[in-house]
């Protein structure tokens, strides 16, 4: 081998271990830092709503209930409105942002080929909400609920619409169907890459809602870190 291209694959290997070892580094420092949007947790129980922060440790998102006065997600989310598999009617959604590709086509890690994964690593990929239906979900250190206000539920709300293309008067929002049968996809704006990931998503949606959470949250740990676990006997 020259000279030359063995200096250059000394500084692709260089890069790549930064890489490997600078990202948990930057993701832990970033979720360490409060992003500052933090609202007070609010005093009147009655002028509350309950939500929930999922996690499978690889994965977070926010979980909703279906109705409440502030907003009917039946109206966004069609698929809100039909029943379950099972036939059970949901009662919650689990929304999550993330990549195109991985959330149509990747059932687990072993499926991912490593030409997604340059790809999402480098130039990164469209990105797609993943809707999740569950029915009165039980809290534990996976399900993490979050008491806010009316008016942060508010913020929720409008910052999820606002991942979502504007649809003509009277039109329908399209279903998509992905890896999980049970799930719905639909179309959603942004860019996923490394630096702007499923977690980051749910790390933002959060802190626009007034929810404490790090300035950079791109790993599911740096979200739940800012999500204290229910007690025993909730």
């Amino acid at each position: 081998m020259k000279p030359r291209a063995i200096r250059a694959a000394k500084f692709i290997a260089a890069a790549l271990a930064l890489v490997v070892l600078g990202y948990p580094l930057a993701a832990w420092v970033g979720s360490s830092i409060p992003d500052g949007r933090a609202m007070a947790a609010p005093a009147d129980v009655a002028e509350t709503v309950e939500i929930m922060v999922e996690t499978n440790g690889t994965h977070t998102g926010i979980i909703v209930p279906i109705v409440t006065s502030t907003k009917d997600w039946r109206e966004t989310f069609p698929s809100a409105s039909m029943p379950r598999p099972d036939g059970l009617m949901p009662t919650h959604l689990a929304i999550g942002w993330g990549e195109r590709e991985v959330f149509l086509e990747v059932l687990t890690w072993g499926d991912l080929k490593p030409s997604t994964a340059l790809r999402i690593a480098t130039v990164g990929g469209d990105p797609i909400m993943r809707v999740s239906h569950y029915v009165r979900p039980r809290a534990d250190e996976n399900f993490r609920p979050v008491r806010i206000s009316v008016a942060q539920y508010e913020r929720l709300v409008a910052a999820i619409d606002g991942a979502l293309p504007s649809l003509p008067e009277g039109q329908t929002r399209e279903i998509l169907r992905g890896t999980f049968a049970a799930d719905a996809y639909y179309e959603a704006h942004g860019s996923y890459t490394m630096t702007n990931t499923c977690n980051t998503w749910v790390g933002d949606t959060l802190a626009e809602a007034g929810v404490e959470m790090g300035i950079w949250t791109p790993l599911a740990g740096g979200v739940m870190k800012w999500i204290p676990e229910p007690d025993e006997t909730v």
